[in-house]
């Protein structure tokens, strides 16, 4: 959280559309993809694929409004901002508290995530020892400051790419028979191996297909730093095409080498897709470290980003004052908002001792409910700013219904149905909030106008 130079700053501002593209990649490849994908295998098979490719033309949708907002109105409360301006007060503020509460649950589902696979080598340990530990570290880099960590971002995003390439790689090799398999699963030959869970399991699917395209709010907020304002929708559509050829790519080359009745939640679907390879050892520690380093990569810009959103919202009047106290030193740290982020770390730590089984999947659930409603409500609010055409109207529409799906279908689920009624908690407690506002700020207003 340190001070930015005035170096810091032109440089940032100076993005070109393709650099952009890069950071929405390192900003979305996650956990998401490398370990809750594994849930959707087993929900709807090999249909996973086609989840994926209405997940991401969802997605490119959503971050066209956000873009072409961003590109008329530039500003630095990205969609927070916008929603108060279509909407008014209520709706900055349930925005703004419905993304800071959906970030602490993906500090949450990313924490758990690598404490998972950190049990690969160390079995026996306890979830809630590897949670503390990367919590600790966690807060550690939130302290060194955003400048020293943003250096590191870079590495850890081609340390994502470079492992979904060597997962690629490898397949395409035990495919051809180059290197020698145990087993393969083949290209389903009817609709019933294609869906081997109806129309339910899919839908229930639906959900962390979407979780995997989490962060396009990110590209929001940086799309405003862009040398040319009207490269934001290019740089989306570059952005979310190479991402869906890598996610695609990846997903069906290992439906083709395991039956996907044969992949374990909690695993990582590249892990257990390559366990019956010949002489590649080495392959499920180094994945499962670079998966580590990119949960953890990720974990640590959400502790930045909900102190930062803490930040902004208390400077806005919509949080208490207290959040946006700052230390008087050379290198500002907002204190009091780093500790409300830190009780949001132990609360996770608390729940995976006391729910280790389930405890990724109704994190995780949550946590995507939590940004797919700001999704939905980026879409409501776009057609009240922007003039839209007869082709954006159609793809608004589009984009609703597939974010309902994808929300609606945790619902037929037993595993994903607690994450559903969790999101609805945050929901009702932040709609109770702004009631009990509500009458404070139209006094507000009437003493401003008076």
């Amino acid at each position: 959280m340190g001070k930015k130079t005035s170096g810091d700053k032109d440089e940032v501002a100076n993005l070109a559309w393709w650099q952009l593209s890069l950071i929405g990649v390192g900003c979305i490849i996650g956990t998401g993809f490398f370990l809750a994908s594994s849930f959707a295998i087993k929900m709807t098979g090999p249909s996973v694929i086609l989840a994926f490719i209405m997940a991401a033309s969802a997605t490119y949708i959503v971050f066209e409004a956000l873009a072409k907002m961003s590109a008329k109105d530039p500003q630095k409360g990205s969609f927070r901002t916008y929603a108060k301006k279509a909407y008014g007060r209520w709706a900055g503020f349930s925005s703004g508290w419905v993304y800071w509460c959906s970030e602490i649950l993906i500090i949450g589902s990313q924490l758990t995530a690598i404490s998972i696979l950190s049990r690969f080598w160390f079995p026996n340990v306890k979830l809630w020892i590897f949670a503390s530990i990367y919590a600790v570290c966690g807060l550690i880099v939130l302290f060194i400051g955003a400048k020293a960590f943003g250096k590191l971002e870079s590495v850890y995003a081609v340390m994502k790419i470079a492992a979904i390439f060597m997962f690629i790689v490898i397949a395409i090799l035990a495919l051809t028979g180059t290197i020698e398999g145990d087993q393969k699963a083949g290209i389903p030959q009817t609709v019933n191996e294609f869906f081997p869970n109806g129309l339910t399991g899919f839908w229930s699917a639906l959900l962390f297909a979407f979780y995997a395209h989490g962060g396009i709010e990110v590209m929001g907020v940086m799309a405003i730093h862009l040398k040319n304002k009207e490269d934001a929708p290019k740089s989306g559509k570059v952005m979310l095409g190479l991402l869906g050829v890598i996610y695609v790519t990846a997903l069906s080359l290992a439906l083709l080498l395991l039956p996907y009745d044969k992949f374990r939640e909690n695993k990582s679907p590249f892990v257990e897709a390559l366990s019956g390879v010949s002489n590649i050892e080495f392959f499920p520690h180094v994945f499962t470290a670079a998966i580590i380093i990119a949960g953890f990569s990720t974990m640590s810009a959400s502790l930045f980003s909900v102190t930062t959103i803490l930040l902004t919202i208390s400077e806005d009047g919509d949080a208490p004052k207290i959040f946006s106290k700052q230390t008087k030193k050379k290198f500002k740290m907002p204190l009091p908002a780093i500790a409300l982020t830190s009780t949001g770390l132990v609360l996770s730590i608390v729940t995976s001792l006391l729910l280790p089984e389930k405890v990724y999947q109704y994190i995780t659930t949550a946590a995507a409910l939590m940004l797919l409603y700001n999704w939905f409500f980026i879409l409501t609010m776009y057609h009240r700013l922007i003039e839209p055409t007869t082709a954006d109207k159609v793809k608004r529409v589009i984009g609703m219904i597939l974010v309902i799906g994808a929300v609606s279908g945790t619902l037929f689920h037993q595993t994903s149905r607690p994450g559903f009624f969790i999101s609805l908690v945050f929901l009702a407690v932040i709609g109770i909030v702004v009631l009990f506002l509500r009458k404070r700020w139209k006094r507000e207003e009437a003493q401003n106008s008076a």
